[in-house]
Order: structure tokens, then C-alpha cells, then sequence
């Protein structure tokens, strides 16, 4: 099973830097100048399904189908935002180049920002990759690695899209085809001039771009995408969730993302307005918009931000945020264990209305909104967790979650920066393996794992400073060995540094007395936490192990900590971990 770690974690990670300093690396070739990546086109990729033959991906006359990429909204010149990046999708006709084959080329990039984003496939059977350099303006340059996973074989919980079937010269196939987006981290600050691409022509380059990143903004709330359910089906529908902030500001955006679709979603219109109670807003919700428009079609595997907004957010507040969905929408991108109450109306845009009247039925699941950040603020704290960092079991409507309550204490004290905290924990979620399988609709929502979501709900979120792991009790309930465990909790804090984020690792909370927790597993438990509190490879360690323990019984939780299961840890634990925090090791 390492062996397998290792070699998905080189397809699953995508990237490693290897070098960020000013030291001098190879020039490009003499006489090469930098051009816009379009201009340096030399595959097709994309046919017409009645044309098949007019491209060429692969070299072995296979190619992406545009039926299927406008059925996700990826037509020609459209602005694509992922992983917090935006991309355009090549503004080409159906068997015109569009894509370049990497080989050395120096593409005209500009900008600064927290890494560079690729829109990338592979065609060589299996991963492939290499090494290229970044130019700066202050004349230094420096290395990274990109690797990209293949067309047709990647694995599909870290793929952008994929389209239903692949062309050939003998028909479609119904085969996924995917394409990816990679970011590699940049210097921050400095200005981009250049990128060099690998010599690697088995790796095609669809797009590229400097992420802005996210300076001037906290994130204050979020909740990671578990997997995509039937819903409804939704038509006229107007959803209105509550969320809890933890940091406050004065302007305000919100993010959706449709992660895992296959189709576009379309958001007639949002608000946002701070709860009174239930479904009823303090005051009239104020209207949302999206590059000046009231909606925004979210193409699959996209995402999309709301304008900045002068709007006064509380901090350790429930805020309203609704949005009308025309539909129809019958399946979701959602988090599922909201442990909170939100709403759906009957038919109709509600999304104003300063009345919980329209509001007829509950949901008990976060489905779309995956964010809300407010104005200034010092970045924030990532909880990268399962069901216990989740609230599995906490007080519904309560926010007693442990990230909730850590929020909390950061607000009441001045001795660090208050960051915001975003809960990016998942019901059943593990280190190594996928529970929901990247793709389709599943009745599955406990996520892909860790190591696959780590981009997208650590280092994609807005200001990340600090990420807590708190994983691993899933893979060891259901097989996974200590050795492997450690693996992959090695390599999220390796992946991690190589964004230059702080990094702390939780140890592994007991279970005694539930089904799943042998005493086979609890001795792999106690590997893995002896591992955690004695390597260098975190920058600081919150000991939960020792917090929940029965000292008369410590492969158990204190009775007064447990929820009844004897696997998750109810109000008083959760709060008793938030509060051994030290809060000096989230700033370091």
C-alpha cells in the first residue's frame, strides 16, 4: 500500500517546488523571447463530433469532444475560476490548435501573486511532468516542478472536469476524458514577467495564469464540497443558509463552487443579510453581485465570487446568504453535515425577502456555498479534519463545533493575530483513500481524501496562514496501517511547507467501545501519535490524544467528553479541545 501512496501522491499532489530563491537557473534558449501562450499553439485537442478526425490529442488521432465541453460550460473564451485562479478557456474552433505540447517555450505571463495555475492534461499513458522556471521582474528566476495526470487514466477527485466520452476516428467512446487545473507556489510579491515550460510534449498546456491570491481579505467562514447528491430536483427555488463567522470585517464576498459537476449551475441572484432568527434576516437582505451582473452560470468544476460588498460583518455571527436557483438542479455540489438548520422556499426568487414566510422546508446541508470573506484581517487558520472537526454529534444551531469555539477564544484575546478559522472538516473523511470518488452523483458525501483535497480546501483558501490536521482515524477503523498513515501525514505537511504555510498536527483522538475500534487499531493509533509528537515534520503539535483520554482508561474518551458513540467527542469535549490550544502556535 505505500508503494501505491507514493505513487498517486507525485499525480495527487502535482507539484514540487524546486527552488523559490533568486539563484541563478539555466537561460532560456539564445533569441527566445516570451510569447502569449495562445501564439504558441501547435495541438488540437478538440473536435467536432461529426469531424472527429480534424484533431489530434493524443497522437493516436483520440480528442476531447466540443459537444461535451459546451454542455459544461466550457466554451470558447470562457473565464474559468478554480483553485481561486482564473483561466480562459482557449478561444478556439473545433480542430484548431489550441493547446501547446511543453517543450522548453517561454510564455508571456504577468502578475503577482501566491502561484502560478495550469490548465494541463497529460497524453502519455500515465502521469508525466518536468521541471520549468519563473522569471521575475527584479531579473531573478526561479524552479518548479509540474506534473500533470493523464487525459484518460488520472484519477477523477483531482481533475477540473471531465467530459462523458472521448472522440476518435472510429466514433465517441464512453470514456471519461479530464482535464486538470495545477498550481505551483510563486516568491509572493514578486512581479512575474515569464514562465518556462517543462521539456515534456506528452503535457499539454491549455492555459495559464499568475493566482492573484488574496491580499486584503480573511476568510471568516467556508465548508469544503463532500461530494455531489440528488437534490430536489431544484426549480425556482431560492436556498437560504446560515452560516456562522468567525472573524468580522467591513465588506464582505461570497464564493460558490459547482466542484464535481458535470454541468453548469446557474445563480440568479444572491444576498446577504445578518440572521435574526431562523430564516429571518435583522434587517432587509442587501443584493449580491457577480462582475456587476445580479447572477453568474457557474460552469462545471468551476467556481465563482461575489463583488466586493460594503457590508458590515459581525464577528461569531449567523449571517444569511440566499441564492435563487432557476433550475432545474437535480443533483449538487454540498456539504452535508451542516449541524445547522437552513432553509428552501416555495417557488420563486425570495432572495430579498425580509421574511421567513417563503421559507417552508429545512435543510440540514451546506449545498454550493462554500465561502465567506470579509475585508482586512489578518489570514486565517485552516482546520483540516473528519467528522470530529465536522461537529458530528455537537448541538445543532449551537456552533459548538471545536473550530467554532477556537474562533472564539482567538476574538477574546490580543496575544496573537485574530485570525479567521474556516472548518474545511468532512464527515467520514480520510488521509489515503476517497470515500466519494471525484465524480458523478453518489449518495457518498465524506469527500475525496485529504491528500487529494489539499489544494482546493487548504491551499486555494482566502489568506491561509496555519493549517491543523486533525486526520487519520478513518484510515485506521478501516485498515490502513500506521506506516501508511504517517506517509500521507507527512507528505500534507511537506506539501503544505512548500506553500510557506505553518503546519501543526493533532494526535489521534480514542475510540474504545465503538465498533470499528479494535484493539488492533488503537495500537496503530498510538504509532501514528508517537510518530506526531515526536517528529520535526509539523511545526507544532495539539496533543487531542491527551485532551479526550480517560487517564483510568486511555485508549477511551473521558465519559464526561463523549457524545454516547465513543467515537466522537460531544459539546464539552470539542470545547475541551478548542481550549487547549495554544493559541502563540497558530502564529508561530
Amino acid at each position: 500500500m505505500r508503494r501505491g501512496l507514493w505513487g498517486s501522491a507525485v499525480v495527487l499532489g502535482l507539484l514540487t517546488v524546486l527552488g523559490q530563491g533568486t539563484a541563478a537557473q539555466a537561460a532560456p534558449p539564445q533569441g527566445s523571447v516570451p510569447l502569449p501562450l495562445e501564439q504558441l499553439f501547435d495541438n488540437a485537442a478538440v473536435s467536432d463530433d461529426a469531424r472527429p478526425g480534424e484533431a489530434d490529442f493524443d497522437g493516436l488521432g483520440a480528442s476531447l469532444s466540443a459537444r461535451d465541453l459546451a454542455a459544461a460550460g466550457w466554451t470558447p473564451g470562457r473565464a474559468l475560476d478554480v483553485q481561486g485562479a482564473r483561466l480562459t478557456w482557449p478561444r478556439r474552433q473545433p480542430g484548431e490548435a489550441d493547446n501547446v505540447r511543453a517543450a522548453g517555450q517561454e510564455v508571456r505571463v504577468a502578475g503577482r501573486g501566491d502561484a502560478l495555475a495550469f490548465l494541463v492534461a497529460g497524453t502519455a499513458g500515465g502521469e508525466v511532468g518536468g521541471s520549468g522556471t519563473v522569471s521575475y521582474a527584479d531579473g531573478g528566476r526561479s524552479a518548479y516542478r509540474l506534473t500533470a495526470p493523464d487525459w484518460r487514466t488520472g484519477p477523477l477527485a483531482t481533475k477540473a472536469v471531465a467530459l462523458p466520452h472521448v472522440n476518435t476516428p472510429d466514433g465517441r467512446l464512453a470514456e471519461r476524458a479530464r482535464l486538470y487545473v495545477v498550481t505551483v507556489p510563486l516568491d509572493p510579491g514578486r512581479q512575474v514577467t515569464s514562465v518556462g515550460l517543462p521539456d515534456a510534449p506528452a503535457l499539454h498546456v491549455f492555459a495559464l495564469s499568475v493566482r492573484a491570491g488574496s491580499a486584503g481579505w480573511t476568510g471568516s467562514w467556508a465548508a469544503s464540497t463532500g461530494g455531489r447528491p440528488a437534490v430536489g430536483p431544484w426549480t425556482d427555488r431560492t436556498l437560504r443558509l446560515v452560516v456562522h463567522t468567525s472573524a468580522g470585517g467591513p465588506r464582505v464576498r461570497v464564493r460558490f463552487d459547482n466542484t464535481f459537476a458535470g454541468a453548469p449551475v446557474r445563480i440568479g441572484g444572491a444576498t446577504v443579510a445578518v440572521q435574526a432568527s431562523g430564516a429571518a434576516p435583522s434587517r432587509a437582505p442587501v443584493p449580491l453581485a457577480f462582475r456587476g451582473s445580479a447572477g453568474v452560470e457557474i460552469p462545471a468544476g468551476a467556481q465563482a465570487y461575489s463583488d466586493p460588498l460594503d457590508f458590515v460583518v459581525p464577528a461569531d455571527t449567523n449571517l444569511l446568504v440566499s441564492f435563487h436557483l432557476p433550475g432545474p438542479v437535480p443533483a449538487a455540489p454540498l456539504h452535508r453535515l451542516a449541524a445547522q438548520r437552513s432553509y428552501l422556499s416555495a417557488p420563486g426568487d425570495h432572495t430579498a425577502d425580509a421574511s421567513a414566510a417563503p421559507f417552508t422546508s429545512v435543510l440540514t446541508s451546506w449545498p454550493l456555498l462554500t465561502g465567506v470573506d470579509v475585508g482586512g484581517g489578518p489570514g486565517s487558520v485552516v482546520a483540516l479534519g473528519d467528522s470530529i472537526t465536522d461537529g458530528e454529534r455537537s448541538t445543532t444551531d449551537a456552533n459548538r463545533r471545536w473550530p467554532n469555539v477556537l474562533a472564539t477564544r482567538l476574538l477574546g484575546q490580543h496575544t496573537v493575530p485574530r485570525y479567521g478559522v474556516l472548518n474545511q472538516g468532512i464527515s467520514g473523511n480520510r488521509v489515503l483513500s476517497d470515500r466519494y470518488p471525484g465524480d458523478g452523483v453518489s449518495t457518498d458525501t465524506a469527500g475525496v481524501s485529504a491528500l487529494h483535497r489539499l489544494d482546493r480546501d487548504v491551499f486555494a483558501q482566502t489568506s491561509a496562514r496555519t493549517v491543523v490536521v486533525f486526520e487519520g482515524v478513518n484510515d485506521l477503523r478501516w485498515g490502513a496501517s500506521a506506516q501508511d498513515v504517517v506517509a500521507g501525514l507527512r507528505q500534507i505537511a511537506d506539501r503544505a511547507h512548500a506553500r510557506g504555510l505553518r503546519v501543526l498536527a493533532a494526535t489521534i483522538a480514542p475510540c474504545e467501545g465503538e465498533a470499528r475500534c479494535t484493539a488492533a487499531v488503537d495500537a496503530e493509533r498510538a504509532a501514528v501519535n508517537t510518530w506526531i509528537r515526536d517528529t520535526g515534520a509539523y511545526d507544532g503539535v495539539l496533543d487531542f490524544d491527551a485532551v479526550l483520554r480517560d487517564p483510568e482508561h486511555p485508549a477511551r474518551i473521558l465519559p464526561a467528553y463523549d457524545s454516547g458513540d465513543h467515537l466522537h467527542p460531544g459539546d464539552a469535549g470539542l470545547a475541551a479541545l478548542a481550549g487547549s490550544v495554544d493559541l502563540r502556535l497558530l502564529a508561530g
